[in-house]
């Protein structure tokens, strides 16, 4: 077991529009690189680059029930994973307001061509994960952010991150706790993940 190879995640806080910056995180181990992106084409030779075991994506991956598209406003405006998040206290973005469609409609896309390379996304919510956590999320804390994300054993956080390159750790780094088995899916498989509230020692 000492020898196995750590995991590697790729972590991407996906910006609604090329034309705006994506951050992508390679975490190995407990080491992350991070970069500043734009294109799908960037984000899917990172991905492919790092044989990620896992993708974490800020982004919304599935559709409300009864939605064909996320232009479609006959179905309902709640998954049942956004419903969980409500009844937590968490709160985020609902995805059928105008900027998050545009999010949503780019992530399911990205998710079909990553796992037409073989490889498996979950969606992700950095601002979850940080409330889980208890470290501040990057609009109102962004050097506390990455003193919460050292604390939790992340190596290679350099001055002058950008709040998409921390929330592209943070996705990453939750991916990480999935594979040893902290995390959780709200709503199945094709909800968000989230970090389990216990601890546990970690084997890579």
């Amino acid at each position: 077991m000492a020898n196995r190879k750590p995991f590697v995640v790729v972590g991407v806080d996906l910006a609604g529009s090329p034309r705006r910056p994506t951050g992508v995180c390679v975490l190995r181990g407990q080491r992350a690189e991070t970069r500043v992106v734009f294109s799908d084409e960037e984000i899917l030779n990172s991905v492919k680059q790092a044989r990620s075991d896992l993708v974490p994506i800020d982004a919304p991956l599935s559709l409300p029930k009864g939605r064909e598209t996320i232009h479609d406003r006959s179905g309902e405006h709640f998954r049942d994973c956004d419903r969980e998040l409500l009844r937590r206290g968490i709160r985020f973005f609902p995805m059928t307001i105008g900027p998050m469609r545009m999010l949503t409609e780019r992530g399911l896309a990205l998710k079909a061509k990553i796992e037409a390379m073989g490889y498996r996304t979950v969606e992700c919510f950095p601002g979850a994960a940080q409330d889980v956590w208890g470290i501040p999320r990057q609009h109102r804390d962004l050097k506390g952010l990455r003193a919460g994300l050292e604390r939790l054993g992340v190596r290679g956080l350099v001055d002058g991150m950008t709040s998409d390159e921390l929330d592209a750790v943070t996705a990453a780094l939750v991916g990480r706790w999935l594979l040893l088995g902290r995390g959780e899916m709200l709503g199945g498989e094709r909800g968000i993940l989230i970090p389990s509230c216990h601890r546990k020692n970690s084997r890579t």
